[in-house]
């Protein structure tokens, strides 16, 4: 794979690349943004005792990184061919980390558009599914590889128990809007967020979903729009829109310019740090740092 700023898109297109991958005869894709490098599976050093989704650790370089299979995570059957297998390096919630897959096919230029959200019936605990990506002649998976990682190391993921290190809180009658995909990742924001005294909270699915109520806020003549939205916090990875385009829209509305926007993602590396700049977001923080998410919200509502 060439270097990652060659193919990277204008931010706030609602575009994304996908680096599609075989597990068995199953097609899935893994957002470029989160990809370093894919390099040819090298030799695992097995660790005991060690998570049953984790082969072991390969040192690349001049880091040690935990190698994860997919194949079974997803309960798929094991590589025919290992010695042929590729691992994918991603880094995603500040930390770096290899995943084997049996084949890498090609990268793929899609609309948010074209990626449907899973069916409750479908999406059962275990499905790891961003979204289903709809191609001209098949079908492919987006995996959530936050949620693949964070059943592996739970330390990965947002703590509502760290909230307690702000120490006493006043409420806020601040009225915040929420666009994040994942159901579970919802939940845990209203929580932290209502422990951190913000619980005037209103939550969609995902960029799409949030923008048609902030949109029709803004054609309202009758409503100030500040009256209803003091602030809003959005994802990146989302079906339909994704948040650096929510952002983008936000602050060329009129209406909607100075809502503050904070994006809470995994995405937020230095090197793509600047992605959220161009599309104007006020602050930018990495998931699961919910005391930073915190403190700046702090700062944008005082």
């Amino acid at each position: 794979m060439g270097s990652q700023t060659d193919i990277l898109l204008q931010s706030g297109t609602n575009e994304l690349e996908v680096v599609m991958f075989q597990i068995g005869t199953g097609l899935f894709g893994i957002n470029v943004l989160k990809v370093r490098e894919i390099i040819n599976a090298m030799e695992v050093t097995p660790i005991p005792n060690s998570h049953p989704n984790v082969e072991g650790i390969i040192r690349l370089r001049d880091e040690v990184l935990s190698v994860v299979n997919l194949a079974k995570v997803l309960n798929l059957p094991p590589s025919e061919n290992p010695e042929k297998d590729k691992f994918i390096i991603a880094e995603l919630n500040q930390i770096k980390i290899a995943f084997r897959v049996h084949h890498v096919s090609r990268i793929h230029r899609i609309s948010w558009e074209q990626i449907e959200k899973p069916t409750e019936l479908s999406a059962g605990d275990k499905a790891y599914a961003i979204g289903i990506i709809k191609l001209s002649d098949q079908m492919a998976i987006l995996l959530d590889f936050e949620k693949i990682v964070v059943e592996i190391d739970p330390k990965a993921g947002v703590n509502v128990e760290s909230v307690k290190e702000l120490g006493p809180r006043e409420r806020s009658t601040k009225k915040i809007v929420i666009a994040e995909d994942s159901a579970v990742l919802r939940q845990l924001l209203v929580d932290t967020l209502s422990e951190a005294g913000y619980s005037n909270i209103k939550v969609f699915e995902n960029g799409k979903e949030a923008w048609q109520y902030l949109s029709e806020l803004a054609e309202d003549e009758s409503v100030d729009v500040k009256d209803k939205v003091d602030l809003i916090i959005t994802d990146i990875e989302m079906p339909q829109m994704d948040g650096h385009h929510l952002t983008d829209r936000i602050k060329k509305d009129i209406q909607l310019k100075d809502i503050p926007v904070v994006i809470f993602s995994s995405l937020i590396t230095e090197d793509l740090y600047h992605k959220g700049v161009s599309v104007g977001a006020d602050a930018q923080v990495s998931k699961p740092e919910i005391v930073s998410l915190i403190e700046e919200i702090d700062k944008l509502l005082a």
